[in-house]
């Protein structure tokens, strides 16, 4: 329990439904559609559709999705990837010529197909109850009647005011600028389109006027996009990817996903003893970033498309992680993890549902990085993801650009299951960050005994290229200690991602939800 002298977040407790996520609205609307008597799929496909009018500059429709979901009469968890590929025309080859060294960012070449929509319309066939109508009619309602701006999707926006040009300029920013806390955004353009959705499914937007003028859009700033590329994206399911983690098994998506990566680091985690560590302690940061360096060596090795990863088995195997956690010098920070395991071989929203007959959906949405591509089609504003910058333009990696692959994802979704049951749904944001942030979450409850309300709420770090990120929760003294050991530290400008969980109390018949006090939102039940 919290000390409720300091402030805090309590834990919201159930006995039916609830939602965790970045937006209070979004929250209430999944709630509603819950006591409408809707499911988890339907009451997930309502908030975060609406999360993209909420948090635009993080989500939209113009983005990628994945979804793990636990039926109501079983524990076995279904994996659905709702991320799109690039298009046809794409070639590493080309823009290599052109004098490119990396994929570039901020340009229609870094524009995949997205995926979202195709993986919400599947998703509430297979298993959703009440429509896809009604599961897409908040967000309808609020696209034209508009949304007040929260404090952190304020901050976020004012951050990335510049990175949206042309339509895009033109329909999320207010005046040429980014709305202040608790002005109105508004997006009718994009009503339109969701209610077309809802009236003929995905062909209303992958085929006609809405596809029409998005590859009209991309075309127009160079972009290789066709409608054949459009017409067809389709969602796939997949199997998910486990490991244990001292008696707890966390489930993550397969490649193109990054989860194996979150695996990976818990099965290094597992080779020393975090447990006699000082939680809040530099040893225990130090070793974090340690392995993190390694485990995202290897990710950026081996992760690609699924039908161009060769190496997940590697990358999961317990042997694997021996080998890699042994180079580790539990003093001194490595300068290169590349070099070093050659021994061996951005912005998103996340929210989660559990309904009362305790189907459960853990589900991450994305457009990348802030606002994306900053490219938005002229008519409708569909605001498109920037996913290709995933890609490597290395020659014959399993990760080279081309056209037809998906690009390795930093988005995912997790679930904990103990004793082969599904006990938490959870997912962390913040673009690499996310599986050093499931790795941290997993062992902040298995390692030190904290409430998953105490385990979000605790400061983060992280090691990102070359910058150690220590959040203001550590005492200068660690940071100190940090910088002896080696390490470039700093302190991030906004905080280390964010983060929503559910806990399954099966024995008392509650649910415990945890949001993340870095953003705007909260858990809500009923």
């Amino acid at each position: 329990m919290r000390d409720f002298h300091h402030p805090g977040r309590s834990t919201v407790f159930s006995q039916n439904g609830m939602c965790a996520t970045s937006h209070p609205l979004a929250a209430k609307v999944a709630v509603q559609m819950l006591e409408a008597g809707g499911n988890a799929v339907d009451a997930a496909i309502a908030a975060a559709v609406l999360l993209g009018l909420c948090e635009p500059q993080m989500t939209g429709i113009g983005g990628d999705c994945f979804v793990l979901l636990k039926p109501a009469d079983s524990e076995d968890v279904i994996a659905l990837n709702g991320s799109g590929r690039a298009p046809a025309g794409l070639d590493a080859a080309d823009l290599r010529a052109a004098g490119h060294a990396t994929m570039p960012v901020y340009d229609a070449q870094a524009v995949t197909i997205p995926g979202a929509i195709d993986a919400f319309c599947r998703l509430a066939k297979d298993h959703g109850k009440l429509g896809l109508k009604a599961a897409l009619a908040p967000a309808i309602y609020y696209a034209e009647a508009g949304v007040p701006v929260g404090p952190r999707t304020s901050f976020d926006w004012k951050e990335a005011e510049t990175t949206p040009k042309g339509a895009g300029a033109k329909h999320y920013l207010l005046d040429g600028k980014a709305p202040a806390p608790g002005q109105i955004f508004r997006a009718p353009h994009q009503a339109e389109v969701l209610r077309r959705i809802a009236m003929d499914g995905r062909d209303a937007f992958y085929e006609g006027e809405i596809a029409e003028d998005m590859v009209a859009s991309l075309q127009a700033v160079g972009g290789a996009h066709s409608l054949d590329d459009f017409a067809k994206t389709a969602c796939e399911y997949t199997q998910p990817i486990s490991g244990s983690y001292k008696g707890i098994e966390l489930v993550e998506h397969p490649p193109n996903g990054q989860g194996a990566t979150a695996i990976l680091m818990n099965n290094m985690l597992a080779q020393r003893d975090i447990a006699a560590m000082d939680p809040f302690g530099s040893q225990r940061a130090h070793v974090e970033a340690e392995i993190a360096k390694l485990a995202y060596d290897a990710r950026n090795r081996f992760l690609a498309d699924p039908d161009h990863t060769a190496r997940l088995e590697h990358m999961l195997s317990q042997d694997t992680a021996k080998r890699l956690v042994d180079l580790i010098d539990m003093n001194r920070a490595m300068e290169n993890p590349g070099t070093v395991s050659e021994q061996v071989h951005k912005e998103t929203v996340y929210l989660t549902v559990v309904d009362k007959d305790r189907m459960a959906v853990s589900l991450i949405y994305s457009i990348f990085h802030s606002f994306g591509s900053g490219i938005a089609s002229e008519k409708f504003g569909i605001l498109f993801q920037n996913r290709g910058a995933g890609f490597t333009l290395e020659e014959s990696h399993a990760n080279e650009a081309k056209g037809g692959k998906r690009p390795m994802h930093t988005i995912i979704p997790g679930m904990l299951k103990k004793n082969g049951k599904v006990v938490m749904p959870f997912g962390v944001m913040g673009g690499a960050y996310q599986p050093n942030g499931h790795a941290r979450f997993l062992s902040n409850i298995v390692d030190f005994n904290m409430h998953p309300q105490e385990a979000i709420d605790a400061p983060r770090s992280f090691s990102d290229a070359g910058d150690m990120k220590v959040e203001r929760g550590y005492s200068d003294q660690v940071r100190q200690e940090l910088v002896d050991m080696g390490h470039k530290v700093s302190i991030p400008e906004t905080p280390i991602g964010g983060a929503q969980a559910i806990f399954i109390d099966e024995e008392n018949g509650i649910l415990h939800g945890a949001s993340d006090p870095r953003k705007d939102g909260c858990a809500l039940g009923y």
